[in-house]
């Protein structure tokens, strides 16, 4: 069957022109005049926003760090501009005084520096001189403060953390059975000591320490609550005992007779 002529039409590609655009270059092209103009209002923007810093706004608690501390440590790099300095710089710097734990920094619009402070936690002196955080880490090895309420922790090098983790779980412990920690010392052979307040020493050795740290709560204290303060030291380094060393003779006399136990 032979095609209409209408068909062949409609089956015919549309041509569609598109509208002609033209350019005109010479719009494109600033006259000189503009461009310096445009070049010195950039230069001056740039000027405005990075002047040097003029103010140094400090946040935190200040008892062991003062603000002329942290001022002296970010001192060489304020000069740089208020766009230039280097905030990742300023926190490394102030963070590396002796009592700083954390510090974030932050640019306030035109001048100004905001540093922000979080002191450290001390929870022990490690040593003669040293301290341990709250997480177990020295953070001072020449400390400007003696603070004797806190106790002494020893241990040879690298045991910072194991010796700070014992005392973190021992403290708790020992304020609910009213007493009071002066030390805990882990010796070269890995044996662990505790000092109290009072005087008392218990001995843990290096075996079982958990064990055996549970069995002076549960039954060493119990049993001598009322002649505790008369100890010298409880030696707990027995499978199922322990021996109490007193620090005077104890009389007990009896309605036949009486007899004196000595130390140990």
């Amino acid at each position: 069957m032979k095609r209409s002529r209408a068909n062949r039409r409609k089956a015919a590609p549309l041509q569609v022109k598109l509208p002609r655009i033209r350019i005109n270059l010479r719009w494109l092209v600033l006259p000189p005049a503009a461009i310096a103009t445009l070049v010195i209002a950039f230069i001056g923007v740039q000027a405005a926003l990075n002047m040097p810093v003029h103010k140094l706004e400090l946040e935190g608690v200040f008892q062991r760090v003062t603000p002329l501390q942290i001022e002296a440590a970010v001192a060489e790099v304020l000069d740089r501009g208020f766009l230039a300095v280097e905030l990742r710089r300023i926190r490394q710097q102030v963070e590396s005084l002796d009592w700083v734990d954390s510090a974030e920094v932050a640019r306030r619009w035109p001048d100004t520096l905001a540093i922000r402070i979080v002191e450290q936690q001390a929870a022990a002196r490690w040593g003669e001189a040293s301290l341990l955080n709250v997480r177990g880490e020295l953070f001072s090895n020449a400390a400007r403060f003696s603070l004797p309420e806190l106790p002494v922790l020893s241990g040879p090098p690298g045991s910072e953390r194991d010796v700070a983790e014992r005392y973190l779980l021992l403290r708790g412990r020992l304020a609910a059975a009213n007493l009071d920690l002066a030390g805990l010392a882990m010796d070269e052979r890995g044996a662990w000591s505790i000092a109290l307040v009072g005087g008392q020493e218990i001995r843990l050795g290096k075996q079982d320490v958990t064990e055996r740290l549970e069995r002076f709560f549960t039954a060493v204290l119990p049993a001598m609550a009322s002649e505790f303060n008369r100890v010298s030291y409880v030696d707990l380094r027995y499978t199922n005992g322990f021996a109490v060393a007193w620090l005077e003779p104890i009389e007990i006399s009896s309605a036949n007779s009486s007899e004196v136990l000595g130390s140990g």
